[in-house]
């Protein structure tokens, strides 16, 4: 065991400016695992690090509202409401009004689908739909997908989100529709 001192970069204005820092006691594997460590999971932590902040200030999502047309609709293409199917079915996303555009891509008048899955009551409508089970999330810009349900009665309902996966500040919401899977 024996002590180590490293040079790391700080940012900061000036260039080229580094900060020492020593560590004592341990051994050069284990300094050069936790170097390794830090290097390699720095982009995982800035996306944690994210996401907590979004979590702990919702308020700011308000802000991130983007303008639908009066026009737009949202609307479910195939099955139709009261169809009986057989699992795996195929879900048709239809819009008019709007575009489709990739999560992330930020252009007016834009947006992609969520599918809401026997969701009795909407989500919020002013804050990012968060993906489960219940709430699909088509951000690559898909316009229909291969749903495998139980045996039953299921409602389905499309909402738009925008580059945010926040709904518009006029939601842009299918009809809700009732299928039955045999």
């Amino acid at each position: 065991m024996k002590s180590f001192d490293l040079i790391v970069p700080v940012r900061d204005m000036t260039v080229g400016a580094t900060q020492r820092l020593t560590i004592e006691n341990v051994s050069l594997g284990a300094v050069l695992a936790m170097v390794m460590f830090i290097r390699r999971n720095l982009a995982i932590a800035l996306i944690c690090f994210t996401c907590l902040l979004n979590l702990l200030v919702p308020s700011a999502y308000a802000a991130d509202l983007s303008p639908a047309p009066e026009s737009a609709k949202a609307y479910i293409i195939a099955p139709n409401n009261g169809d009986t199917v057989k699992s795996p079915f195929v879900v048709q996303f239809g819009l008019s009004g709007m575009g489709i555009a990739p999560a992330g891509v930020d252009r007016p008048n834009t947006g992609h689908h969520h599918l809401l899955v026997d969701v009795d009551e909407l989500p919020s409508l002013t804050e990012p739909l968060q993906g489960s089970k219940q709430v699909l999330h088509y951000g690559a810009g898909q316009t229909e997908t291969e749903l495998s349900l139980t045996p039953g009665d299921h409602t389905l309902q499309l909402v738009l989100g925008n580059y945010s996966h926040i709904p518009h500040d006029k939601p842009v919401l299918s009809e809700k529709i009732t299928v039955t899977v045999e």
